[in-house]
């Protein structure tokens, strides 16, 4: 009985989903001109291993930038750059992550995305600060520190499981049968 017990606590241990999230940017309508991103990203409370999908047709970029790049929309010194039409980014650090296009005059033109991401575990599902807000006239960023949101739900986050689990069930499946056939 004690072996049974021992396989079931193994079993139940393994088959927790990763709570880590892919949020498509932009939702149905993906990285491109004419979306608002700062709406997009306000009430979503990401963490520390999430990640954001960008979709998008060629003739774009997603480039992570620094915060005074992300205001000026500067691409020279990009952390990252991507332009494949597809890009993934997993948000491995706690902080504010920039995002613009790089092709001439589309950041300026709305393609660009700060968010908020907490530390794993830190978002617990009550509130998260706002991203940063950019004034147009401007090009100058305003930090909303202090003010917080509800969280909520976004569309386009969705659960995903480690590529681990079908493995990990399989052994627990096989040394099952292994005890209950002794």
């Amino acid at each position: 009985m004690g072996k049974f017990l021992g396989v079931i606590f193994l079993f139940m241990c393994c088959v927790v989903p990763s709570l880590a999230k892919v949020y498509t940017v932009g939702d149905s309508s993906g990285w491109g001109l004419g979306v608002d991103y700062t709406t997009w990203a306000s009430g979503t409370t990401l963490n520390v291993g999430d990640s954001l999908a960008f979709n998008y047709p060629s003739g774009h970029t997603v480039d992570e930038v620094s915060s005074s790049d992300y205001a000026s929309c500067t691409t020279g010194n990009s952390i990252t750059s991507d332009s494949s039409g597809a890009t993934t980014i997993p948000l491995k650090t706690a902080g504010t992550h920039y995002f613009i296009c790089g092709v001439m005059g589309h950041c300026g033109g709305g393609m660009k995305l700060a968010v908020t991401v907490a530390a794993a575990g830190g978002g617990g599902g009550s509130t998260t600060p706002s991203p940063d807000t950019t004034t147009p006239s401007t090009g100058t960023t305003t930090p909303t520190s202090g003010t917080t949101t509800p969280t909520t739900a976004h569309p386009s986050a969705s659960v995903i499981l480690s590529p681990f689990i079908p493995l990990l069930i399989s052994g627990v499946v096989a040394i099952f049968s292994y005890f209950v056939t002794i």
